[in-house]
């Protein structure tokens, strides 16, 4: 028996329903609303910048963590 069918297709996709629904859910408790549902500008403000900062922050350390010796890994034949 494989490991992709329909069983575990059906499952997956239940799961995956499932847990947007809850995420959903706990996202729209956890922002404090203001004015008849209207967002909160500066939460959203405030979660897109260190969403941002979290980007650029994983890219110069990945960046980083390359260094700059020695080229791509090239045989060690002369």
């Amino acid at each position: 028996m494989g490991i992709v069918n329909k069983r575990n297709a059906v499952l997956g996709w239940l799961t995956w329903n499932v847990g947007k629904r809850v995420a959903r859910k706990k996202a729209k408790a956890a922002v404090p609303a203001i004015e008849g549902g209207k967002p909160n500008r500066p939460a959203v403000r405030l979660a897109a910048g260190l969403a941002t900062l979290g980007g650029v922050l994983l890219f110069w350390r990945k960046k980083k963590s390359r260094g700059g010796e020695g080229g791509g890994g090239g045989g060690g034949a002369a």
